[in-house]
């Protein structure tokens, strides 16, 4: 019992409408890193730009309607219901999330370093997840403001 109390002693909490920020911050970041090392590469080997990048966009909001807007929306109720007052700083992914997310960034490093996918392909796809990951991370900033209060 005495763990459990100083765990709770010891844990970061925030409030819940803070974990809406934090979420946007962290899918901003992931957003920011793939669109910027994408463009980085494919502006520096690439003198057509255009093909890739409408690629990116068209793709990327394709995979932000079919995917990420159900999956940032889910996140957002998750942390609105949450029964907590202050949970954990961590808590604005699930577990499951978390798995997700090390699998994928893992995957992406592997086949980047692999060499056996054209980079160009794979900087192009970068640009296609970055694109929406900045966009739902907009949709817990307008969470975040629009709960004026806390949660």
């Amino acid at each position: 019992m005495k763990i459990i109390q100083l765990l709770e002693k010891i844990k970061p909490g925030v409030q819940k409408r803070t974990l809406l920020l934090i979420a946007g911050c962290a899918w901003s970041i992931a957003g920011g890193i793939l669109i910027s090392r994408s463009l980085n590469y494919l502006i520096r080997v690439n003198s057509h730009l255009f093909p890739e990048i409408a690629i990116g966009l068209v793709f990327g909001i394709l995979f932000y309607i079919l995917l990420f807007a159900r999956i940032s929306k889910k996140h957002i109720n998750r942390i609105t219901l949450i029964k907590i007052d202050n949970p954990c700083f961590f808590s604005f992914f699930n577990f499951r999330s978390y798995l997700l997310m090390t699998i994928m960034i893992s995957g992406g490093i592997t086949l980047r370093l692999s060499g056996l996918v054209n980079p160009e392909i794979i900087y192009t796809f970068f640009l296609c997840m970055g694109i929406p990951l900045l966009v739902s991370a907009w949709r817990f900033f307008y969470s975040y403001a629009k709960n004026k209060k806390s949660l």
